[in-house]
């Protein structure tokens, strides 16, 4: 089976190959020799009812520095894809938003990876709480006095932005915190959206393990610890990546989500464990790929693959 893929993405000369998930994907779509085609959000165009892109063809190369090469522009209807991966990274605003939009115009006949509208309605740090039962206590708002009705309850507690990523502007917030005011203040001025506010979990120091899901069902993990000297674990602020298996709880929390994942079409899901609890569902863009093959780990980018090319078969 070859595939017309195409991968709407950020600028692929800025990527660091090193860690990309959708490099890795890349990487594995040309090793089963389908065609690849690359796209950033800001060339589509809908015209119409018909969706357009302008596109290059696209040869990848796990080389730092000579990492791919691009073909010339060539104006394609979305529909001419078998395959699109929508893989640009967050912030998820409304630009991100509207391409979920122009793309639902085409899927499912040209399968979207992950399904343009779950995408939109299904934003990481909304669809965990369906499950409230396997997230630490979670607030979500940008009024005072729930806040501070939650400090008063839990204690310690982490602030982050609703619609955040990479472990941006993530804040402990310790009981009688001083900063807390201020920090409120800069929260109100940067963000019009709420923002998320949990119950700290100390088990962080050990390790926030990121879990992979394809179609729902458990594809890989690695586990990511903090640098001493701070609080978030992303690989990108300096966390560690170690090998890692799956625990009961894991487990459990895998089969609990992993049937709604695929009723929405979401195909290919990072999720966040920190500990017992279940705090983020990825779905825009997620990570890990490379980071799990690096520490012995499955080869998710080929799970992926295999599933895109059943649903395709």
């Amino acid at each position: 089976m070859t595939l017309n893929v195409a991968v709407q993405m950020d600028p692929i000369d800025r990527i660091n190959i090193a860690g990309d998930s959708t490099f890795a994907l890349l990487l594995e779509a040309q090793k089963r020799g389908h065609k690849l085609s690359y796209y950033t959000p800001d060339r589509l165009a809908l015209v119409g009812g018909t969706a357009f892109t302008t596109a290059q063809a696209l040869t990848v190369k796990d080389a730092a520095g000579d990492h791919f090469t691009l073909g010339e522009d060539v104006r394609t209807e979305l529909s001419a894809f078998d395959v699109i991966l929508l893989r640009q990274d967050p912030p998820f605003d409304l630009a991100y938003i509207t391409t979920t939009h122009i793309l639902e115009r085409v899927h499912p006949k040209t399968l979207v990876v992950n399904d343009p509208a779950s995408v939109r309605n299904a934003p990481e740090k909304i669809l965990v709480t369906e499950f409230p039962d396997l997230m630490p206590p979670t607030l979500v708002t940008r009024d005072r006095s729930e806040i501070q009705l939650f400090r008063k309850e839990h204690g310690d507690v982490v602030m982050k932005p609703l619609y955040g990523h990479g472990g941006a502007s993530v804040f402990r917030v310790q009981p009688e915190d001083q900063n807390f005011g201020s920090l409120f203040d800069i929260f109100t001025t940067t963000w019009r959206e709420p923002w998320v506010i949990q119950k700290f979990l100390p088990e962080v120091a050990k390790g926030d393990k990121r879990i992979i899901l394809v179609d729902g069902v458990y594809a890989g993990a690695v586990n990511r610890v903090p640098a001493a000297d701070d609080l978030r674990s992303n690989m990108v602020r300096g966390g560690r990546a170690e090998q890692a298996e799956l625990t009961p709880r894991e487990k459990e929390i895998c089969a609990r989500i992993g049937p709604t994942l695929k009723k929405l079409g979401l195909l290919f899901v990072g999720i966040d464990v920190i500990g017992d609890y279940l705090t983020e569902i990825n779905v825009t863009s997620p990570t890990g790929i490379r980071a799990i093959a690096k520490t012995g780990g499955p080869d998710v980018a080929a799970a992926v693959w295999d599933a895109i090319e059943t649903k395709r078969g």
